[in-house]
């Protein structure tokens, strides 16, 4: 029956245009469509001219989004064709004007744009030849009408069991639909990934979580979409989704205040990877990666520490690195009581400042130049401390602490400045009242 409608339709277009191609209403139509195209190219031409993204190819490597813009801007002339077509179609009805030729050139400019769409937009080629060998059929027999025929003809194709109608015009809509909406959610997300990604201003963490939102948020609205579809009734679905939201929240409630923490903490930017954080309960390490439920700190005795995101929003966090990787360290020595300390402070803030991790030079701040200075006066000498600023965190790789120490103590051996150790005087009194003293050390 279908084949029998489909072949007469075409019998009588094939008898109209035999009727009608030698009249000039026909080489009015033709020549008509000629002014159109050239008119469509010169619009699509000046409407494009203007902007760099949609006048000149992207090069090789070139961001997602300029290459998206430039294939838009090649879709204009076709656009604007079948625009002007389809309007004069209209005006040729309103005066009672026979315009079967502009019909047909609207149809073959239809079908020929969205086959220059599948070539440039579609890179996957299973889904490519889905669409050319079953979407365009369908778009075909939607343009010349027939598609209402085709799809009466499956409704009356179905099956009932129970309060259940399937039929194959329902089960051919699922397909066809589903797998447009599957293939324009992996495309949007890639496209989306690609500009969240390409943000300049953003970390990489913070990109990453973005795109992952972005990813689950899209399906989600295309899993909707399909349900709706398919016929099933989302406010029933809305009731159980609540029943079941309510179940897991309660149920996962750890895990969703980890996941919303993890939201805040890379919103707020709080925290970001390569800082090196001190927790409350005295772990130390560099954050690598965040991860939906929790952060890992890589600690310099190569330790991964997998810490809860909630647990950096609720307890006391030191960021020693976040706002400023400069930090101020101190060593401490000590020098007998007969050195000169004015010279031999001098001697150790120029030996500090050599070394290469130890901010100093012309244009440094005084306040940040290596510094010398008396801590207190012990019992066998003067305790001094050497005070210096360097970026990054004195352990791991970047250790100078260990060799500072060494450093001065070379410099004091160099100089002949004496690092004094305890001794002791011991007094011994006879019962003649003569003291003997010993020093020993």
């Amino acid at each position: 029956m279908i084949l029998n409608t489909f072949f007469d339709f075409i019998q009588e277009k094939w008898t109209l245009i035999q009727a009608s191609v030698y009249t000039s209403t026909f080489l009015i139509q033709v020549l008509l469509i000629a002014v159109i195209y050239a008119l469509a190219f010169i619009l699509a031409r000046q409407v494009r001219k203007p902007f760099k993204f949609t006048r000149e190819a992207p090069k090789s490597g070139a961001h997602t989004l300029h290459n998206m813009l430039f294939k838009l801007g090649g879709t204009l002339f076709p656009v604007i064709t079948i625009s002007i077509l389809k309007l004069t179609t209209v005006l040729g009805e309103q005066f009672q004007f026979d315009a079967w030729v502009l019909e047909v050139a609207v149809v073959v400019a239809v079908m020929l744009f969205v086959a220059s769409m599948i070539s440039g937009f579609i890179d996957n080629p299973v889904f490519a030849g889905f669409m050319r060998w079953i979407g365009l059929p369908i778009l075909f027999l939607h343009l010349v009408g027939v598609l209402p025929v085709v799809t009466g003809a499956l409704e009356s194709m179905s099956l009932s069991i129970g309060n259940v109608d399937i039929s194959a015009y329902g089960i051919t809509r699922v397909f066809l639909f589903g797998g447009l909406l599957f293939w324009l959610g992996r495309a949007s997300n890639t496209l989306g990934k690609d500009i969240i990604r390409s943000h300049t201003t953003l970390d990489v963490s913070t990109k990453e979580v973005f795109a992952k939102l972005f990813e689950v948020a899209l399906f989600c609205i295309v899993f909707l979409l399909l349900l709706n579809v398919m016929g099933i009734n989302l406010t029933a679905l809305a009731v159980f989704g609540g029943a079941l939201g309510v179940g897991l929240g309660l149920g996962l409630q750890s895990i969703a205040s980890n996941f919303i923490s993890g939201i805040i903490i890379l919103l707020d930017r709080s925290l970001t990877v390569g800082d090196f954080v001190e927790l409350e309960d005295g772990q130390k390490g560099i954050v690598r990666e965040f991860k939906m439920r929790y952060a890992v700190l890589e600690t310099f005795d190569g330790k991964d520490i997998l810490v809860p995101n909630e647990k950096f929003i609720s307890s006391l966090l030191i960021n020693w690195t976040h706002k400023d990787p400069k930090q101020r360290y101190r060593i401490d020595f000590s020098v007998a009581y007969k050195t000169d300390i004015r010279a031999m402070v001098e001697i150790i803030k120029d030996a500090v400042a050599q070394h290469p991790q130890v901010i100093s030079g012309e244009g440094i701040p005084f306040e940040e130049l290596p510094d010398c200075e008396i801590d207190s006066f012990g019992d066998s000498g003067v305790n001094m401390f050497v005070e210096f600023w360097m970026d990054g965190v004195d352990d791991g790789k970047n250790r100078v602490g260990g060799d500072l120490l060494l450093t001065v103590f070379e410099t004091l051996r160099e100089h002949q400045i004496e690092i004094p150790f305890p001794q002791r005087e011991v007094r011994v009194v006879n019962e003649n009242g003569i003291g003997i003293r010993n020093t020993t050390p």
